[in-house]
Parts: structure tokens; sequence; C-alpha cells
């Protein structure tokens, strides 16, 4: 079929059109080309006309805002790039997942089960020109992709009907993440002007490069860790009982998030001895800690602020706990840049096995220091009235090497 006659198929008859693609013979360089290259470019096309042109308007102002022609493009092309990436890692996600819902692993049926799936999430992009009403057929769009992909599982990846359910799920959840890095990545690449390589292997093996600078993912151990995580929940469902149901939950996104999902984020009591009484000369003024969960998973965090002779200084804790893989791939994004001016200075850069961000504002004598210790915690200084040196020189004598001990630390219950 033409592309304009397999949109429409896909869109208004999709339980017919499923089984004719399944055995359609055909290969990414050819989907590609004649399918997602022309349909992904909708949304990025609408987005640089709607801020080239017609400008986004202000809610309660009446103000619109327009962004150059050069500074539109510019993010058009990488969000089209990048969504052109996103498709081939969902379906090696997809091809990965097969054996964990009895489906059959085939790249290029994982590959057309996302893209077809995807024509009304692209179709709808071209919403965004519409004021208003246009995020609503947006969001529209990507709930009806998700019914497509729903449908398109048992035929393109002969997954048993009643698998097809969990396989979509988390499939979607997969999808979301993606999406969720990928528009960090924009915003990142569109300041910095910088795009790697990603590669994947029969093995399931996913490496994104740029520069000297590489992240691996083990597609396979995702599966696999997805697989286990999966069949507790429905374990779980089934017997009504609540708190299963949320360590199910909570070793889901664990598993999803890179982590194992049996790593609880530590008590406020254990956070306590790395927050001192007293740093860089300056007594505690202030101190509060706590341990929140949200979706299964736990995250904690202390605060302490110190202040002394026209000098502040606040310092944050925070222990990512299970969602810790979300910090090795948030360290890992942290491009190595070095940006100066009149008013001050930003340097992203590694020290051994830890990312560091130091920010600094010459004119405002106000500066942050920023580091991620073992792939799980995050440390921030925000001073006022103080060097650079001098905030460097106060991480330096929190108890570093301490918290890096405590990456693989289970938290106290309670």
């Amino acid at each position: 079929n033409g592309l304009p006659d397999r949109a429409k198929n896909i869109l208004l008859t999709p339980r017919t059109e499923w089984p004719v693609i399944a055995e359609e013979p055909d290969s990414a360089v050819s989907l590609y080309r004649r399918y997602i290259l022309i349909l992904a470019a909708i949304g990025p096309l609408a987005g640089l006309i709607k801020l080239s042109l017609f400008g986004i308007s202000l809610p309660f102002t009446g103000a619109t805002v327009r962004v150059g022609f050069g500074a539109a493009l510019s993010q058009a092309l990488v969000q089209y790039a990048l969504s052109l990436i996103g498709v081939y890692l969902l379906a090696l996600v997809v091809n990965a997942l097969a054996p964990s819902f009895s489906a059959q692993k085939d790249q290029t049926q994982a590959l057309k089960a996302v893209a077809y799936a995807f024509t009304a999430s692209w179709v709808a992009g071209a919403a965004v020109l519409l004021p208003w009403i246009g995020f609503l057929l947006v969001l529209a769009g990507a709930v009806y992709s998700i019914y497509l992909l729903y449908l398109g599982l048992p035929a393109t990846m002969k997954c048993p009907t009643e698998r097809a359910t969990a396989y979509t799920a988390v499939t979607v959840i997969c999808a979301i993440v993606l999406g969720v890095v990928i528009s960090s990545v924009t915003g990142m690449l569109i300041g910095n002007n910088r795009l790697g390589a990603v590669s994947g292997d029969d093995d399931a093996q996913l490496s994104i490069r740029r520069g000297d600078e590489e992240i691996e993912i083990d597609l396979n151990g995702f599966a696999k860790r997805m697989q286990t995580a999966s069949q507790k929940m429905e374990q779980a469902q089934k017997s009504g009982d609540s708190q299963a149901q949320q360590a199910a939950l909570g070793e889901a996104m664990g598993a999803l998030f890179g982590g194992d999902g049996e790593i609880s984020a530590l008590a406020p009591a254990e956070l306590k001895p790395f927050v001192p009484q007293r740093l860089a000369g300056m007594d505690r003024q202030g101190y509060s800690a706590e341990r929140n969960s949200a979706m299964g998973l736990q995250i904690s965090q202390a605060q302490a602020s110190y202040q002394a002779q026209g000098r502040s200084l606040k310092l944050e804790l925070t222990d990512m706990g299970g969602a810790r893989g979300l910090t090795a791939l948030a360290a890992w994004a942290l491009v190595q840049t070095e940006r100066e001016s009149d008013e001050g200075y930003e340097r992203v850069y590694r020290d051994g096995d830890r990312r560091i961000q130091e920010k600094w504002n010459a004119s405002e004598q106000r500066g942050s220091y920023g580091l991620v210790i073992g792939e799980r915690f995050l440390i921030e200084l925000q001073a006022q009235g103080m060097q650079m040196d001098e905030i460097k020189s106060a991480a330096q004598t929190l108890n570093l090497q301490g918290l890096e001990a405590l990456k693989d630390q289970q938290g106290e219950s309670g």
C-alpha cells in the first residue's frame, strides 16, 4: 500500500490492516524510507511553523511569544532526529520483551508494530497548530496509538491475545520514559549542538555514544527483570494484598529505571550523619529530612542551611534509592561543558567516577556546586557571598566516601 492508503487503513480499519502488515515482507530501511521518515516529520514541522510564524499565546496575558526561525528550525531538526531514534529504541524494547509475553522475537516485526502504532500520534502532531484544542487532539492521538499497539502486537509479534494488555502496558511505560529522556536530551542538544550515535545488535545490547561518553543498556536483562516484575504484579493483583501490590509495583518501576527495584532509600535518620552541624565555618541554622514514596519507589532528601556574617549556604542531599538508574542516566546526559561570560561561568566535568557541575554568578556573588555520588546520591551546595573555591572546599569536607560506601545499602524500614 502507498503511504496515504496505509495511514488511512491503520487509523480507520486497524483490525483488518494489522494482519496484512504482519505478512508483508519488509526491512527496517524500507520502513524508514517510505513511512517513518515522512510521518515522523509532521510534528516537528508543525512545531516549527507554530513557534516561528504563529507564536505561542501566553494564558491570561493576551501576549504572543515567537521564536526566531533559526532557533525554531534547530529545535525541529533535533526533535525530528531524536524521534527517529526513539522509534528504533522502542522497537528494540518491544523485541527484547517478546519472550516475556509468549511472543516471537523479530526485530523487523517489532519495528512494524511501533511504527504503524505511532501513526495516530504522528498525524495528530499537526494539531499543535490549533489553539487550545490542539493539545487535546495531540493527547487523543497518543491514546489511540496505544490502542493501535494493543491490536498490533498479536499480529506482528504473535503475542497471545490474553497477554496483549500486559505487553502493551509495559511497552507504554517504556515509551513514556523514552519520551521524557528524549525531551530532556532535545533541550540539552539545542544548547550544545551535539548529537551522538545509537547502535544495537542481535543480542539486544544497546549502546548510545556521544564523544567519549557512552551508556550501554542490556535489553535482554531488562526484559527478564520486567518479566519477573510483571508476574509478581499479576499474582499480587489476584491476591488482593495491597502491600504485595505496592512491593511488586516498586520492583517493576525499579526494573524500568535501571535498578533492581529492591533498594529502598535511606531513612531520614540515616541521612542526618551526612549533614554536618558545622560547614564552611558556619553553624547549621535549620535542618529537615523526609522520605517519600511514589509509584512504589522511595526517594529521601535532607536539607540544611548555614549562615554567618553575610554568607549563606544551603545543602541538599537526595537519595534516589530504587530509581538510581535514572541518576546514572542523568549523570551521563550532562555533557562536559564549559561556558564563560562577563557575568560568570558554568562547567560540567568528570572527576573519577563523579560527575560535577559548577555554576557561578560573579555580579551576584552566588554559586552552586553539584555532585552525583555512586550513581545514587545527589549533592548540591548553593551559596551566597562565598567564592567558588570556598564552596568546593565545603563540599570536600562532607563524608563523600561514606555515601559512596552506601550505594547498595538498603534503607531502614519504618
